[in-house]
């Protein structure tokens, strides 16, 4: 005990309140007292240790936390953010702590004796780091790490990565510098969940204590007979992966806490994780810049994949596009009287398409298509459309599927479901596959077809003269013909693709490049037709903002001066040809398909979807976000390419392993990603 009456033993408790998956979860009330409390109450009874220390970071969110512990007679400690092996030295400095015990904020169950125990382990084995999570012997929730200041400040001099330099003791246990040892139970207890990263977590936890109240000291084995005796109460958070935090993003821990405030997680499908690297991907972004994007864990990623859903062909933040927007919001975005740009704007629409006369502004694909059709369909009085494509969700469209869910497999969604679309709108859309005019030309012989809208081009471009047959129809029958290049325009030609076949469209919907990553929208057509949006209503207040128009004008000056269309065209032939080079020097069969500049890829394997996850999760090692398309844009150079290519090599030497019996599945860290959104021929 001489040793222990020599030793300066301070207890840190690492705490914030802006926790992604659970914030504000250490002021939470259990029995009416915050769980911060609870738990410095229960450290308080070690025999070992002689001071508690708070350290949390510095910033506003934590002041109610700080000023709650302070007023309880504990010292707090504030520092970064981030960089908590910092704030743990810090606070071990102005502690004066010989031996420093690690506790974290998320573990109210933890029990004084058994850290007590964990100290004696440490004092006896002259360790440097002693712990009893690693191995994990003991419930998740009891974690107590134990090790001496000399130790803390060799790894707060030496340890350089985020990862060890935001967790604290990695570095200590791993990096070999250390004397190492644990204390271990004599029964594996490790499946047990006691911590607080989730709701669920939360609700086990507090009906822990609703069972001892008034007692606040129980101790842990106390609570294992509790789970032995009732399990219901800990059923809640079982499926929960112990220590998952540590091994999760940041942007994968917030798309678990999304999914639980936003229906479906997001607003976008074709954004959704899961539809790249289920468990893995990064899911949100700090910052974009040309083609890299930065992850919210401060980790650069080259973008091979779909560029922000192909809004950026001129790359993210496009110097003279963001100066633009920036002089309009410095001049102001919204006003009761109208911005002179949308006027510029149409001008230089009808420029570029000589057949229009006039054109409607919004700010999604999904709004102007359903504008375009409001308006196709007062001009030519007849309310049945025929389609070809995918065209957006609004009702007008889903209801294609009103009585066979299959009608759209080809368009949109396989098996989609139009819950909530009206049944009365039922038989009012009439799909047709891409390049069968015979499909089309039924259409229009069996029913009173008023409006045919389709994509001018889906995964491979028309054939047999197409287009022009469609044109040609449209002519005889009186139909107003739409050709919806919200996807299309400005990829291959400086306008509509339909510039590059000849055909014009009586309108036409532009989207997605248009502002180089800012919202706007344009349907033009030609007067006759537009001007029938005057006899329905069409109007929206954020329409009429500012900075949509703005961008566009300098987003297709910058087009013109730069030649795009043509760089991205020329690079997505590129990147064509050699996805084919590399699958023949590997004995893969590559398909390419699309766009040259929305350009992808498929091999002939029934494993294309593990394939294709495989792909994404090896090169998110590599630093690329990547799966098996790439939407092209002007910052895609030459050496980026070239490292792409170098980096994806090895991964297709790996596929052809697979299919030549390696076990695909093995190879995989998490599940495949899901295959819900489809753009079939």
């Amino acid at each position: 005990m001489s040793q222990v009456h020599s030793l300066r033993i301070i207890a840190i408790v690492q705490a914030r309140m802006g926790s992604t998956r659970l914030p504000n979860k250490v002021m939470c009330p259990i029995q009416g007292v915050p769980m911060i409390e609870i738990l410095l109450k229960r450290l308080s009874a070690s025999k070992y240790i002689n001071q508690i220390w708070l350290a949390t970071a510095q910033n506003q969110i934590n002041v109610p936390l700080a000023e709650h512990v302070m007023g309880m007679g504990y010292s707090v400690y504030q520092g970064d953010e981030n960089n908590v092996l910092d704030r743990f030295y810090q606070t071990a400095v102005q502690a004066q702590a010989d031996v420093v015990i690690r506790i974290t904020g998320d573990c109210p169950l933890i029990d004084a004796q058994l850290v007590d125990q964990v100290i004696d382990k440490y004092l006896s084995s002259h360790a440097d780091y002693v712990s009893n999570c690693s191995p994990a012997s003991f419930p998740d929730g009891l974690d107590t790490e134990v090790f001496s200041f000399q130790a803390l400040e060799k790894a707060w001099r030496q340890a350089e990565s985020p990862f060890d330099q935001e967790h604290v003791t990695p570095f200590l246990r791993n990096s070999g510098l250390f004397k190492v040892d644990s204390y271990c139970s004599t029964t594996d207890y490790s499946d047990e969940r006691w911590t607080v990263d989730e709701q669920t977590d939360f609700d086990v936890v507090e009906k822990v204590f609703q069972h001892f109240h008034p007692r606040i000291e129980f101790s842990w084995t106390e609570v294992l007979e509790l789970r032995q005796t009732q399990p219901q109460i800990f059923a809640a958070n079982q499926h929960l992966i112990r220590n998952e935090g540590a091994t999760m993003s940041t942007g994968q821990k917030l798309w678990k806490r999304a999914k639980s405030v936003i229906a479906g997680g997001n607003m976008l499908l074709s954004k959704r994780p899961e539809m790249f690297l289920p468990e893995q991907w990064p899911a949100y972004f700090s910052r974009a810049e040309g083609c890299t994007v930065w992850d919210l864990d401060g980790i650069a990623y080259t973008d091979m994949t779909i560029m922000g859903v192909g809004t950026n062909t001129l790359g993210y933040g496009d110097p003279e596009v963001d100066e633009a927007v920036r002089q309009t919001v410095a001049a102001g975005n919204m006003s009761t009287l109208n911005c002179p740009e949308e006027v510029y704007l149409a001008e230089k629409l009808i420029e570029l398409h000589p057949w229009a006369d006039m054109v409607r502004f919004a700010r999604s694909g999904g709004e102007a298509n359903a504008l375009a059709i409001r308006i196709a369909r007062a001009a030519s009085g007849k309310s049945k459309v025929a389609i070809c494509g995918y065209h957006g969700w609004h009702d007008w469209y889903l209801a294609a599927n009103l009585g066979d869910e299959k009608n759209l497999a080809g368009h949109l969604l396989p098996g989609l479901e139009p819950n909530g679309v009206p049944e009365n709108l039922r038989g009012t859309v009439f799909p047709f596959n891409y390049n069968r005019y015979d499909e089309l030309e039924a259409l229009v012989n069996q029913h009173d077809i008023g409006v045919i809208k389709m994509e001018v081009s889906r995964n491979h471009g028309p054939e047999d003269g197409f287009l022009q047959k469609v044109r040609d129809l449209a002519t005889a029958k009186g139909i107003v013909l739409i050709f919806d290049e919200c996807t299309s325009g400005f990829r291959q030609t400086f306008g509509g693709l339909h510039k590059l076949y000849g055909v014009e469209p009586d309108m036409a919907m532009f989207g997605k490049a248009l502002g180089n990553g800012y919202a706007i929208t344009a349907t033009i057509g030609r007067k006759e037709i537009m001007e029938a949006a005057q006899t329905t209503f069409i109007s929206s207040t954020f329409w009429t903002e500012r900075i949509g128009p703005s961008a566009a004008l300098k987003t297709l000056e910058v087009m013109e001066k730069n030649h795009s269309w043509d760089m991205i065209t020329q690079t997505g032939l590129k990147i064509n040809e050699r996805w084919k080079q590399l699958g023949q020097k590997h004995g893969l069969n590559v398909l390419t398909s699309g766009l040259p500049a929305l350009t992808s890829f498929s091999l002939n394997s029934d494993n294309m979807l593990a394939y294709k996850t495989l792909i994404t999760q090896e090169m998110l090692k590599k630093g690329y976000l990547a799966s098996n398309a790439i939407y092209v844009c002007t910052k895609h150079t030459d050496d980026i390419v070239n490292g792409y290519f170098e980096a994806l090599d090895p991964v297709f030497a790996l596929i052809k392993e697979c299919e030549d019996g390696r076990d695909v599945h093995s190879l995989l860290n998490g599940p495949i990603c899901h295959a819900g959104f489809k753009r079939l021929n």
